[in-house]
């Protein structure tokens, strides 16, 4: 059960601000504002939400706390509760995601929640809107917008992520409804290549959506996951790694995207799951903060990592290595099966065990509030929690 000792919730922004149902300025997608940041000329345009973005942002990226991605698309969730033995249908889904929303205290560990859009729209099985839920705990709520991988054509079997069109007004009407950040995941292949193609690609897409995402008010999660698919060593790693996120970042400035108002979600720099040579939590931390002194600019204010098949201890003690010394980022977690995935077991679908299957996520919560504070110690960890959860060629 989580400790009596909860640690102070960090303040995040004013409930008024992401409320339905509250005054809410309608977005204005021709305004840009533009600030002359050199003498050569250059300018960076941020949309008339950049100050909101900004303290979003900040927001979420705050002491101790870290995001809970819990977006899984119907079908996805669908596998998480057959898992279980549960029918995949709409109040299966509605009694889980109101389980996770409403775990007492959450908000002390978690300072953003990713949803998919049936959950944005959901009420709890209370009858409760979902976002109000979320609010109550001083946790903002977000909104997975892309629409899904499909094959890229001219590459080496490997695929790109669909959903700019109709972006714009989906966004606005996520704003309206209580979202404040946005999230998008595309997806590199080491074994595959990966092509010029397909790392331009995915680029190019998330400059455009993170484009988009701002300038109706959503702060744009920036999620070029390298897949850990593969029998390549860390160093191999590392250098896609670099080459993914030096496109990222010139296409995110082609873009005029505004760097203080993004949210970035890495793979952490790992070997390949297959690979013989099996990396420690420092190895870890040293290959990916390597990483990000190279590539990503001390004016993102969040770096939450993905998991990405890591067993839940895993990817705790990963981030707890990387946060031993100071950085110039914030860093923490998006975890999903990082974080639900003995929540998930516990539970089982049964009414009588929600509260149990609460205090399980409550548990792994606060360890990776721990480890973002670099105080995570690994004492007391269940058996579950330590077993790898990647699937070779997983499809979400």
């Amino acid at each position: 059960m989580a400790s009596a000792s909860l640690l102070k919730t960090s303040p995040v922004v004013d409930k008024s601000e992401f409320v339905k149902g509250q005054t809410l300025r309608q977005p204005s997608a021709s305004i840009v504002r533009c600030r002359p940041v050199a003498p050569s000329g250059l300018t960076v345009c941020a949309s008339s939400y950049a100050d909101e973005l900004v303290k979003t942002a900040k927001s979420i990226a705050s002491p101790g706390r870290g995001i809970l991605a819990m977006d899984e698309s119907n079908a996805t969730c669908g596998k998480r509760l057959a898992s279980i033995g549960l029918e995949n249908t709409e109040a299966n889904r509605q009694a889980y995601r109101t389980l996770l929303v409403s775990a007492p205290g959450l908000g002390q560990y978690i300072s953003g929640a990713i949803l998919f859009e049936e959950t944005l729209y959901q009420t709890t099985i209370d009858g409760k809107k979902m976002v109000d839920v979320l609010v109550e705990q001083n946790i903002v709520p977000g909104i997975k917008v892309d629409k899904g991988l499909v094959p890229l054509a001219g590459s080496n079997n490997e695929s790109w992520c669909q959903g700019l069109d109709g972006l714009a007004p989906r966004s606005a009407a996520y704003y309206q409804q209580g979202a404040r950040f946005a999230k998008w995941r595309t997806v590199v292949s080491i074994p595959n290549g990966p092509s010029e193609l397909a790392v331009k690609e995915a680029a190019w897409g998330l400059a455009r959506y993170a484009a988009i995402s701002q300038d109706n008010g959503l702060v744009p999660i920036v999620e070029p996951e390298i897949l850990l698919d593969g029998e390549h060593g860390i160093d191999r790693t590392f250098e896609v790694a670099k080459k993914v996120w030096a496109e990222v970042f010139f296409y995110l400035a082609q873009n005029n995207v505004m760097f203080e108002g993004i949210l970035l979600k890495p793979s952490m720099v790992t070997p390949g799951a297959e690979c013989k040579d099996k990396a420690t939590p420092q190895q870890v931390a040293d290959y990916t903060l390597s990483l990000l002194r190279q590539r990503i600019p001390p004016a993102v204010p969040g770096i939450m990592f993905l998991s990405g098949g890591q067993s839940e201890v895993e990817a705790t003690l990963n981030l707890n290595a990387m946060n031993q010394a100071p950085n110039p980022w914030h860093v923490s977690f998006s975890y999903a099966r990082a974080l639900q995935n003995t929540c998930l077991k516990t539970w089982g679908g049964r009414p009588e065990n929600v509260k149990e299957a609460q205090e399980t996520l409550l548990i792994r919560a606060k360890a990776n509030s721990l480890a973002q504070l670099g105080k995570y110690t690994g004492e007391g960890e269940s058996e579950e929690a330590k077993q790898g959860m990647f699937v070779k060629g997983y499809v979400y």
